[in-house]
């Protein structure tokens, strides 16, 4: 089994999720102010149950995955960020690329906790999977993740639609 690494910030710890981490992630799922422009639909507690296994799962399958942020003042779960290849049926695709993602709870957001957890996840995947194209899909309605994006280095490719709904699509090139 891939041994899933824990980096480290000023602030946060991303390291692997574990069990004991499920009601809080499922609190965050559930916050119709985290989903908003995720889906927009809040998951229920057993629909965040799959979600939650299949984060190990991508490590374990791909190399990459996602990290669970802890804030590191209070212990608390903050949210998660990462990588994953979903297999979206998305034109064009993005299948086969390191799709980078973010979400943190309501009270964690408008710190610059997001920024922060991404470039340390960046910095690992810019060292240990060179070989893999970095990708990102964000509503355009989403202004602060599309900041956050930005930052990041990701520029916008194409736009599309995912689910019935729009959706800019972005890569990061190093």
């Amino acid at each position: 089994m891939l041994d899933i690494p824990t980096l480290e910030t000023s602030r946060l710890r991303l390291r692997p999720y574990r069990l004991e981490d499920f009601e809080a992630y499922a609190a965050i799922w559930a916050d119709p102010a985290v989903v908003r422009f995720i889906g927009g639909v809040p998951f229920t507690r057993e629909a965040s149950w799959p979600r939650f296994l299949r984060q190990s799962g991508l490590w374990h399958f791909l190399g990459f995955g996602s990290f669970m942020i802890e804030h590191k003042a209070t212990g608390a779960v903050a949210g998660e960020c990462g990588f994953h290849d979903m297999r979206r049926a998305i034109e064009p695709s993005i299948e086969g690329t390191m799709e980078a993602g973010w979400v943190l709870a309501t009270p964690m957001q408008g710190q610059g906790l997001a920024e922060e957890a991404m470039r340390a996840a960046l910095d690992w995947a810019d060292i240990n999977r060179r070989d893999k194209r970095q990708t990102a899909i964000i509503d355009p309605g989403h202004a602060a993740s599309l900041r956050v994006a930005e930052k990041l280095g990701f520029r916008e490719f194409g736009r599309s639609t995912y689910h019935d709904g729009p959706i800019v699509m972005l890569e990061r090139t190093r």
